[in-house]
């Protein structure tokens, strides 16, 4: 299975890609699927003014991240609280790409503060279905990132790994059922 983690912080120096770095090393020890990484940071798409609905419909620039959107069987999406939702850097990304029909979606926020995103979260549970995807029900709240993980996405905080042992569990069970279901 390929599965994409989206890293939503369009920040240089950002504390949420710290989450995205761990969970992409956490998940390839505990699978053998493929994890890779997107970081909004890479791309410059641009206002939306092109919806690309295939490979061959993206502009030579995107292909690459085209394929990569079209090829996963599942995303994890990590994203900061911008103003009690998700970060527009990742609104505009996956406006680009929508309708990610049938692919199962597990919802992870971040920040400095003690919610942790937890207002963005109600949010990208809105966004999911919008894109024709199934959203994990185990969301990954992560309150103060920058003292959980340093920055090259090391946990530092021990406690908090039952909470990711869960969300990952349960994501990988539910993408890998739909994913079987659809073969």
């Amino acid at each position: 299975m390929n599965i994409e983690i989206i890293s939503g912080s369009p920040r240089q120096g950002s504390v949420t890609t710290r989450l995205a770095l761990f969970l992409q090393k956490e998940i390839q020890k505990k699978s053998t699927h493929h994890i890779g990484l997107i970081d909004v940071r890479d791309y410059e798409l641009g206002l939306l003014q092109n919806v690309y609905k295939s490979v061959e419909e993206a502009p030579e620039k995107f292909k690459p991240l085209a394929k990569r959107m079209f090829a996963a069987n599942a995303f994890i999406i990590v994203t900061p609280e911008y103003n009690g939702s998700y970060s527009p850097a990742l609104q505009n990304l996956l406006d680009h790409f929508p309708k990610q029909t049938k692919k199962v979606f597990a919802l992870s926020t971040a920040s400095t503060g003690a919610l942790g995103g937890a207002r963005s979260s109600q949010q990208l549970l809105l966004l999911v279905p919008a894109l024709f995807g199934i959203a994990s029900p185990y969301l990954l709240i992560t309150p103060q990132v920058d003292k959980k993980f340093d920055v090259e996405g090391n946990l530092l905080d021990t406690n908090f790994q039952t909470a990711i042992d869960t969300f990952i569990k349960e994501f990988l069970w539910l993408a890998e059922s739909v994913h079987h279901h659809l073969k």
